[in-house]
């Protein structure tokens, strides 16, 4: 059975978002949606999509820095914009930025798809005997995380992390500062496996801080930020 190309819609507005996840599911695309840049860009670095599609008018940054972003955590991955800004400078800062399309709204749900189609196949046809190369994240001075390898390293040290911990660490660090909610972190690392509430996200943290941090008692790596979530420092 051949898998189903995932598709990652991020778009603030959820009743558009809705009928364009619906549209593509009937073509057979798994879809996943999220509402801000920085949610969207760590659940790609989690788990890379086969394409991004996003909107330039997100609530928490311009469009073009999402693109950007996903570009240093996910190189090859294609990337389409979907917006209502005609403005031929919108256009040309999103591609010197990395996007791949650009598709204005209104537009036609067959062009749409047909260009989707386009992408997947340019994406296939260059990853045909190619290396995918992910460059190194780095967690302040002392941390480093490879993503291709999955592997994560102190002062030059490997340090055994479990694949969640791995995870959760990589969706903070991809997303370049800006504090993730326990919601968002449950959404990107465990797919909603677990409730917003549970204390689960609190202790991948505390084991976090033990194996990363110089005194975990006073984190200056992973930082909580109060009622709002957490965030590293880069």
């Amino acid at each position: 059975m051949v898998k189903p190309f995932v598709i990652q819609l991020i778009e603030d507005r959820a009743e558009f978002a809705a009928g364009i996840k619906a549209v593509l599911e009937l073509e057979g695309y798994t879809v996943y949606v999220h509402g801000t840049g920085s949610e969207g860009i760590a659940f790609a670095s989690v788990t890379p999509p086969d394409l991004v599609i996003l909107d330039l008018l997100l609530p928490d940054m311009h469009g073009s820095q999402a693109v950007q972003a996903l570009r240093s955590v996910a190189p090859r991955i294609p990337v389409m914009i979907l917006s209502a800004c005609a403005d031929e400078v919108d256009k040309i800062v999103s591609f010197q930025a990395g996007a791949d399309d650009y598709v204005t709204k209104p537009f036609s749900l067959m062009e749409l798809l047909a260009r989707i189609a386009a992408l997947l196949r340019r994406r296939a046809t260059a990853s045909d005997g190619a290396t995918t190369h992910v460059a190194r994240l780095r967690v302040g001075a002392q941390v480093e995380l490879d993503l291709r390898q999955r592997a994560v390293y102190r002062n030059g040290q490997p340090v055994h992390l479990t694949p969640k911990e791995f995870d959760l660490l990589a969706a903070l660090v991809a997303a370049r500062g800006a504090v993730l909610s326990r919601r968002q972190i449950v959404e990107v690392v465990w797919r909603r496996e677990l409730s917003a509430k549970s204390r689960t996200v609190d202790a991948h943290i505390f084991e976090l801080r033990q194996k990363l941090e110089d005194d975990p008692s006073h984190p200056t790596l992973i930082i909580t930020v109060h009622d709002r979530g957490f965030r590293v420092v880069r």
